[in-house]
């Protein structure tokens, strides 16, 4: 399965400034996400066309010998349409109520497409604290792993019946990019109604961009609107979340879910949506480190001054007191904290050894005087670098 093998459709695609190659040349796991625009009509009710379509695409893929994970929106839709409600509700209840009736309407319509192929769907249902909490991340991992070995093309959904803001991803661009990560995704492809991202001159889009190996925050004021009433995210959400799973070894596509036959074109190299691949997909972190760099939510920050910024980014130290500036945040011993340099960068994340305020009392000093502060109840490092995960260079 050669990502960058020639494309019969226009071999031209295929030239050195397109640089497609930057994609493995194997691509075995493919998750893929489509937004809730992808899915609905203007009305915002389920396009049964669109989705027929869509899930023939996948089954398609499936039957060439992919592995393909899918992500998808629309449960609230699909809901809101079977409840006979004329809008999308507002309460979190009544979200929650039809995001139930949803999922039950959307595995079903997936089931019946998909068995025309003869293809076999399970749901996985996620929070954001079953991928936080280890055990439960091993376990959901293990499981979409078994679906895949066995030829079970898994549907993943946040669930929204139980999730409140505290435990949820907040859309399912991100959702996707966790998916990615926690089954070592070769490709993500997030399918949304937009033909990629856009370069933009006095507010207008001028010329899509092929391929992006960097995402900033100048990149992500490109980002347009937030999309429409029903989908939770945007361009912007898809370029944070592309950035993610970059940095845990991803590549990313952006791409119209509403081009003819999307999927197996991207596949075949042609020059379609926005490619996403900065230089850290060249590695793949281990299962633990890609844990603690992307599956917690940092609880507060540990400014470090200059010499222990580079102790950590260019000779992988651990972070000792006597680096530390000040700190940003409450957080409990074990929490997950950004490091940030004195520009404010984050340039690592890590499970500290204090808690906020003990760093505050032992900032700065020599680790040989944490005894005369602390007493015998210290640790050497503030965080170390077994558990700490380098976020720049």
């Amino acid at each position: 399965m050669d990502f960058s093998q020639n494309n019969t459709r226009d071999n031209s695609l295929h030239d050195d400034s397109f640089r497609r190659s930057l994609i493995p040349e194997v691509i075995r796991r493919i998750v893929i996400k489509a937004g809730s625009r992808v899915l609905v009509d203007d009305l915002g009710r389920p396009d049964p066309e669109q989705i027929s379509s869509l899930i023939g695409q996948i089954a398609a893929l499936h039957g060439k010998g992919y592995e393909v994970i899918f992500v998808s929106s629309g449960a609230i839709a699909a809901g809101v349409q079977a409840l006979g409600w004329p809008n999308r509700p507002v309460s979190l209840p009544d979200l929650q109520m039809a995001a139930a009736v949803g999922q039950g309407v959307l595995l079903n319509f997936y089931s019946d497409q998909l068995a025309r192929y003869k293809c076999r769907l399970g749901q996985v249902l996620l929070t954001h604290a079953d991928l936080n909490d280890r055990v439960r991340h091993l376990n959901a991992r293990n499981t979409i792993m078994a679906m895949l070995r066995n030829r079970v093309i898994p549907v993943v959904n946040e669930n929204d019946v139980v999730a409140v803001d505290e435990i949820r991803f907040g859309d399912n661009d991100l959702l996707a990019a966790m998916a990615a990560t926690l089954v070592d995704a070769d490709l993500l492809i997030l399918l949304t109604t937009s033909d990629g991202l856009f370069r933009t001159e006095g507010g207008r889009l001028v010329e899509r961009i092929p391929v992006l190996e960097d995402i900033t925050d100048e990149t992500i004021e490109m980002a347009q609107g937030k999309g429409s009433s029903w989908s939770s995210g945007g361009m912007a959400s898809k370029l944070q979340s592309a950035d993610r799973a970059n940095k845990a070894g991803t590549p990313v596509i952006i791409a119209n879910g509403h081009q003819e036959n999307i999927l197996d074109r991207l596949l075949q190299g042609e020059d379609l949506g926005t490619l996403i691949n900065s230089t850290s997909t060249q590695h793949k972190l281990k299962a633990r480190k890609k844990w603690i760099a992307f599956f917690h939510r940092p609880q507060g920050s540990i400014y470090v001054d200059e010499g222990a910024g580079r102790a950590i980014t260019k000779k992988g130290h651990s972070l000792l007191p006597v680096g530390v500036q000040r700190t940003d945040g409450k957080f409990r011993a074990g929490s997950l904290v950004n490091i940030r340099n004195t520009e404010g960068k984050t340039i690592a994340r890590g499970l500290t050894s204090y808690d906020r305020d003990d760093i505050e009392r032992i900032k700065g000093k020599r680790s040989a005087d944490v005894p005369f502060v602390l007493g015998d109840r210290h640790h050497v490092e503030v965080i170390h670098r077994d558990n700490m995960v380098i976020l720049a260079k």
